[in-house]
């Protein structure tokens, strides 16, 4: 135990877990994975001349993200892989620092190592260790702010307490410039650290000295930004999307929470039948959750992606019914998960959340052990967590609408709940320590290691689609095509547009003046190009398809062959033609 506790071996495991499944995925690939081409980009620009310069793609800040890489680039050579390889070392330190997390509010350590595992093994997780996108550096920031200020709550000594909650809002300040929306932690959850600690003077103005001059970095850090050449800003509020849209895509969001923590969440499944108490809130929920099922099978072929879990698997879902990151917008993509799996999904997770209610409803026994019992002991209580928690969680959804309904995005994608699980998990964790056992079943293992097989391969799956990508691009240029004449598909497309530009034509664009240009409408009769205008450079004559006789049918090329792992067969990738062919 003395060992356990001085080298921290549980948490260390859950790092550990997150490598292993990594790199028996295989995730390298020599082109752009959704977003993060272009930042790989600024990346390798930073290790060359040591400035930071947007190239018209990224609205996240990026900061210490873009230093990260550009020193893996210095240290072991510029690729794609490389660039990555910092993001995967960011999500080991915080799957590491989840667990600690986990086990300082009071769940016991077995407890906390299955918690962690359950988010640092989910294929949303996973997936998005192995790029170089913002949201495991903006979780990173999060979950240390989130450490610091329940160290500040349980420092019995006023000078320790001051001292990590400087520690809170210095680290969160830093590590927020890579995803801004992480500076939720020095603005929200530090005051309501401090609200819980009003009551001690001298911590309540340090602390509160300490987030004005958090409050004033990040101003500060936002000039610097808006003045940037080529940074495309997001606005807060506009008017592209309705209301009940933003709205919509937000219940969508939360209502996938229960799936994305599939491991944790199920196991409440069975309080949903418990027998002792309120048998009349039983019966309504269970009937609630076979009516959803009923609606949600039967308008499947109308909203097939919508009420079925996984959710939020629509245009840009990293955990979909596709298996693989939705977001690519490649003809053809077929599905993964039929509609029985996603049933079941479907009841493990909602039906997980309404046991949930029944527990808090008095329809399940509870432990037998005293509620005291059931937590370690000296920890934070279950109101100081709802304080530090509540305020946070509105904040973040508020910001969530305010993108959805002001254009700064149309969906709210899965990744936008990143910040937000490791809040639900601890909860969900200690609320099923509390309520329910002192112990999570051998379940919670087993559901583990199934959600991690499929994080799994779905990462390989990915990544072996991007590389059957970049060995079609291979193949058309060694046979004299040039890549501005193929739709490889918007990630592709971008860097080969950076390839030739100084930045993407986005019409965001405030800074300089007139950097985004009108495109001329592509040839008629040719095949539409997402994201087209962005490009100007590429004019297709060819393009990628899973369907072979997508567009104008295949063109005179091989196809190219990629694994799929969990699947009957591998999959193909095919040459089509992008203009009706030549009138005799």
């Amino acid at each position: 135990m003395q060992l356990v506790r001085r080298f921290r071996l549980p948490a260390l495991f859950c790092a550990l877990a997150v490598l292993l499944c990594a790199l028996i995925s295989r995730p390298y690939a020599n082109m752009g994975v959704a977003d993060d081409g272009p930042y790989i980009l600024m990346a390798q620009h930073l290790s060359r001349t040591g400035q930071i310069v947007y190239n018209g793609w990224a609205a996240p800040m990026l900061g210490w993200q873009l230093y990260l890489g550009a020193a893996f680039i210095k240290l072991f050579g510029f690729s794609f892989t490389t660039v990555r390889s910092s993001t995967l070392l960011v999500a080991l330190l915080t799957a590491f620092l989840l667990q600690r997390t986990l086990a300082l509010a009071g769940i016991h350590q077995r407890n906390a190592t299955l918690g962690a595992l359950a988010l640092a093994l989910s294929p949303l997780y996973l997936m998005l260790s192995v790029t170089y996108m913002t949201d495991i550096f903006g979780l990173f920031a999060v979950l240390v702010c989130l450490y610091g200020c329940l160290r500040a709550l349980e420092a019995a000594a006023d000078r320790a307490a001051i001292g990590w909650l400087y520690f809170a809002v210095a680290t969160n300040a830093i590590f927020g410039t890579a995803r801004q929306v992480a500076w939720l932690g020095a603005l929200v959850m530090v005051p309501s650290t401090l609200w819980l600690l009003r009551g001690r003077r001298r911590v309540l103005l340090a602390g509160a000295g300490a987030t004005l001059a958090g409050a004033i970095f990040i101003l500060a850090c936002m000039q610097w930004l808006r003045r940037q050449p080529y940074f495309v800003p997001s606005p807060l509020f506009g008017h592209n999307a309705s209301p009940a849209h933003a709205l919509g895509q937000l219940c969508d969001l939360l209502l996938d929470f229960p799936f994305l923590l599939l491991p944790v969440s199920a196991l409440f499944l069975p309080e949903l039948f418990a027998a002792p108490r309120g048998g009349r809130a039983r019966i309504f929920l269970t009937a609630t959750l076979f009516a959803y099922l009923v609606i949600a099978v039967l308008t499947r072929h109308h909203h097939p992606l919508l009420l079925l879990e996984p959710t939020s698997g629509n245009d840009g879902g990293w955990v979909g019914v596709k298996g693989v990151y939705q977001g690519m917008v490649i003809r053809g993509l077929p599905f993964f998960l039929h509609v029985g799996s996603q049933a079941l999904l479907t009841i493990a997770s909602l039906g997980g959340l309404l046991g949930v209610v029944a527990v808090a409803l008095g329809a399940s026994p509870g432990p037998s052990a005293p509620k005291s019992a059931s937590l370690v002991p000296g920890c934070v209580t279950g109101l100081q967590l709802r304080v530090l928690f509540l305020p946070f969680s509105l904040a973040y959804a508020l910001l969530l609408l305010s993108a959805a309904f002001g254009g700064a995005t149309v969906n709210l994608y899965d990744r936008y709940a990143l910040d937000l699980l490791p809040l639900f998990l601890l909860w969900s964790v200690r609320f099923y320590q509390e309520r329910v056992g002192t112990q999570l079943p051998p379940l919670a293992v087993i559901l583990i290691l199934i959600m991690a097989a499929y994080a799994t391969a779905a990462t390989h799956n990915t990544f072996s689609i991007y590389r059957a990508r970049v060995a079609l691009a291979d193949e058309l240029q060694a046979e004299g095509v040039p890549s501005t004449s193929v739709d490889n598909g918007w990630e592709y497309n971008l860097g080969v547009e950076l390839r030739r530009s100084d930045h993407v034509n986005e019409p965001r664009i405030r800074v300089p003046a007139g950097a985004y240009v009108s495109v001329s409408p592509p040839p008629a009769g040719s095949c539409s190009v997402y994201l087209g205008d962005r490009t100007p450079h590429v004019h297709p004559v060819y393009g990628i398809s899973f369907n072979p006789n997508a567009c104008y049918g295949p063109a005179p090329f091989a196809p190219v062959h990629y694994s799929r792992w969990l699947a009957k067969s591998p999959g193909t990738l095919y040459v089509v033609r992008y203009l009706p062919p030549a009138k005799p």
